[in-house]
């Protein structure tokens, strides 16, 4: 990244990290990923038990690849077949630690999240005694409804075809319903099912949020 544009990538993500704060999340800023690797291992304490979403932002970054270290009782999703990954899901809602990222984090400090499953929302909102939370620069947005079409626009079509969804959005690139309401779209196959907004947190320092100066994840 140019170093001027860094400079300003990093002044919005203070702003946005003291928004974070207000709303009694932790929020730390990050230089690059490497960075953000020592912050997660400062975070964590050996041979605790963890979960994970599926998450890009998290193999990006190499956050994935330390939990999978060995240094911890990492409960591996991809170890389960899709007639056991219900089972999966379930032990992670008791886990020390929940690792995910965002669709995307509002300057005003608000968290905006779409899932089909929604075993990462609901994880995020009750279960794990912390989650933790690795977004790139490219999630920052300035509100809501920032929030609402970055999702209909980056979020949601690139990660259908990562799943190879049957979704109008994997083949256009965009949401059906991108000039609509926030749940607006897709009438058939969808991973758009069900949304969630975090702004102020009833338990301090619950959420976790590591914010990168880079591109990470969709």
């Amino acid at each position: 990244m140019d170093e001027n544009v860094k400079k300003i990538t990093i002044a919005q993500l203070k702003r946005t990290a003291e928004a974070l704060r207000k709303n009694n999340m932790a929020a730390y800023v990050c230089n690059d990923s490497s960075e953000a690797v020592g912050i997660v291992k400062g975070l964590l304490c050996e041979g605790a038990t963890i979960g994970s979403g599926g998450s890009m932002s998290l193999v990006d970054s190499g956050v994935m690849e330390l939990l999978k270290s060995g240094n911890y009782n990492f409960i591996d999703r991809t170890q389960y077949s899709p007639e056991n990954i219900s089972e999966c899901y379930a032990k992670m809602y008791t886990a020390d630690y929940y690792f995910c990222s965002s669709n995307a984090v509002t300057e005003n400090g608000e968290l905006y999240n779409v899932d089909g499953n929604s075993n990462r929302i609901s994880a995020i909102c009750f279960g794990p005694k912390k989650v933790i939370m690795v977004v790139g620069c490219n999630k920052i947005v300035r509100n809501l409804d920032d929030a609402v079409k970055r999702v209909k626009s980056v979020a949601a079509p690139a990660n259908c075809v990562r799943l190879g969804c049957n979704t109008y959005c994997k083949e256009t690139g965009v949401c059906m319903g991108i000039d609509g309401c926030m749940t607006d779209g897709c009438k058939g196959d969808t991973i758009c099912c069900n949304y969630l907004i975090s702004a102020k947190q009833r338990h301090k320092d619950r959420i976790n949020v590591i914010l990168v100066a880079e591109h990470l994840g969709y």
